[in-house]
């Protein structure tokens, strides 16, 4: 089972990634900025992060830097709606940092679903209500 750690400061977005993914037969874990986020994939390594750009403390882009000095291979989504500035601009910042992909804020369920498994490529979901990944036999 995949192993994904969703890092936003509004709990709200949070706890609806958490339960969508859960229920796409993710195992999840919420942390509410960067630097909780670190101490949580040290102590149990994620097989991707979906981070927000703007929080308090140590925003997206530090924390995608500080991402890639630990593990330059795992896989990074960064979402965005834009704060003070333009999402397009923080999202493209994201990946000049070494986002595998972003995604701009609202979106939908279907959509960060079917992103997900796209990134993991191949690495399901497995439990309840799971779907099997293309490709996957």
């Amino acid at each position: 089972m995949a192993h994904i750690l969703v890092i936003d400061d509004d709990a709200m977005i949070c706890d609806l990634l958490r339960r969508t993914l859960e229920r796409a037969g993710y195992r999840v874990t919420e942390a509410h900025d960067g630097q909780m986020a670190l101490n949580a994939h040290k102590a149990s390594p994620a097989d991707l992060v979906i981070t927000d750009m703007i929080m308090p403390g140590m925003e997206g882009i530090q924390t995608i830097m500080e991402f890639r000095r630990l593990n330059p291979a795992l896989k990074i989504i960064a979402m965005s709606g834009g704060g003070m500035g333009k999402s397009t601009d923080y999202l493209n910042m994201a990946k000049k940092f070494g986002a595998f992909h972003t995604l701009g804020k609202p979106f939908t369920i279907e959509k960060i679903t079917k992103l997900v498994a796209e990134v993991l490529g191949g690495v399901a979901a497995d439990g309840p209500g799971a779907e099997p990944a293309q490709g996957r036999t």
